[in-house]
Formats: structure tokens, C-alpha cells, sequence
């Protein structure tokens, strides 16, 4: 299962609910570090090889072309029905055999690799 860390505004319990799918999930609160910027939040989800959980799509796809070498980022659409949020990111993610380097966009409906 993947190790993945959430950022400030993601969802709690699509937090939750992806760990009881198995997922390694820590958020930015837990770890101590809210309020940092988002490249921090990358630097320190690369230091601690867990790959990103942003509903911040713009911002982390931006940081993506300028620091390509990170654990992963899983951009998604905001969704308030947690559960198809969180089954959609494991259906992405649950295939791959690393996240390192790679951008997933999760939409309500669909999702890609980009």
C-alpha cells in the first residue's frame, strides 16, 4: 500500500477512509508542519518518501514541472462524497508500482496518470 501524505485542506475522512483501505496516510497536521507552504509540503513529503494528497490541483502541478523529483502527487477534484473520493485515489494508485516522479489527477468521475 502506499505511504501518502495529505495536505492542509484535504478531506479528514477520505483521510481515514484511506487508511482503512491500507494506505499509509499522514496529514500535514499530524506531522506537525500546518501552515507551511506548498513546496515545503513536497520537500517534506519527498524527505519522508510519501507521495502528496492535494485537492490544491494548480499550485502542486506547477511544482511538479519545477521540482519533478519527488514521491509522488495525487491531485484531486474537491469532493464531498468522501468515499468516491477515496476509492477513486486507491483505484489510481492501488496498480502502480511506484508514485515516484508521477502526477495523478483524480476527477469525481475519472481519473489519470499524467
Amino acid at each position: 500500500m502506499a505511504r501518502l501524505l495529505a495536505d492542509e485542506q484535504f478531506p479528514r475522512h477520505a483521510v481515514e477512509l484511506l487508511r482503512t483501505f491500507g494506505h499509509d496516510v499522514l496529514t500535514i497536521q499530524e506531522a506537525g508542519k500546518a501552515g507551511i507552504s506548498d513546496d515545503m509540503v513536497l520537500d517534506f513529503a519527498t524527505l519522508e518518501n510519501r507521495a502528496v494528497l492535494t485537492i490544491n490541483r494548480r499550485d502542486f502541478f506547477k511544482l511538479h514541472k519545477i521540482k519533478p523529483d519527488h514521491a509522488g502527487i495525487i491531485a484531486c477534484k474537491d469532493d464531498l462524497v468522501w468515499n468516491r473520493l477515496a476509492t477513486n485515489i486507491n483505484t489510481v494508485i492501488f496498480p502502480e508500482s511506484t508514485l515516484t516522479g508521477k502526477v495523478f489527477r483524480v476527477n469525481r468521475f475519472s481519473s489519470t496518470t499524467a
